[in-house]
């Protein structure tokens, strides 16, 4: 079975400033769901991150502990970051996007993956469980950044 699941939400500000801390890995942790640690684990071709840059997260789903690798397969400051799992338990492409709106940011999480082994018979959970987990991703992030700093 496959997982497709997106997830969208409207955040009142500007688009480099959504962008900006979303796709900082730095930041993992602190808005996304499961994630308890984000570490560059490889430097983009050209130094920094970009572009061929890996990020190693440790997270917890399904009450499991879970250590993939994300590759940055497209990056485009303020828009777009897409990565591909390049080591884990299972195929995974994670794509953020962040598109100007009148009112702010449309910021748009999609998940897709393959599930395998164990994670093949919690499949149905595993959908739903990634649809809600975007969901809330996006709306601590936009608490996180209209939160008095």
């Amino acid at each position: 079975m496959t997982i497709d699941e997106t997830a969208e939400r409207l955040i009142p500000l500007p688009p480099e400033l959504v962008a900006g801390y979303a796709m900082d890995w730095r930041n993992d942790a602190e808005w996304t769901q499961g994630i308890r640690t984000a570490e560059l684990t490889r430097e983009a071709d050209g130094g920094g991150f970009g572009v061929g840059a890996e990020v190693t997260r440790t997270a917890y789903f399904l009450g499991k502990r879970i250590d993939y690798v994300l590759r940055v397969a497209d990056y485009e400051r303020s828009r777009l970051l897409d990565m591909v799992s390049v080591a884990g338990p299972m195929p995974m492409h994670v794509t953020y996007t962040f598109t100007p709106h009148p009112r702010g940011t449309l910021a748009r999480i999609r998940v897709r993956g393959g599930t395998g082994g164990y994670y093949r018979l919690a499949a149905p959970i595993m959908a739903r469980k990634v649809r809600s987990s975007i969901a809330k991703d996006l709306r601590d992030l936009e608490h996180r950044l209209r939160a008095p700093r």
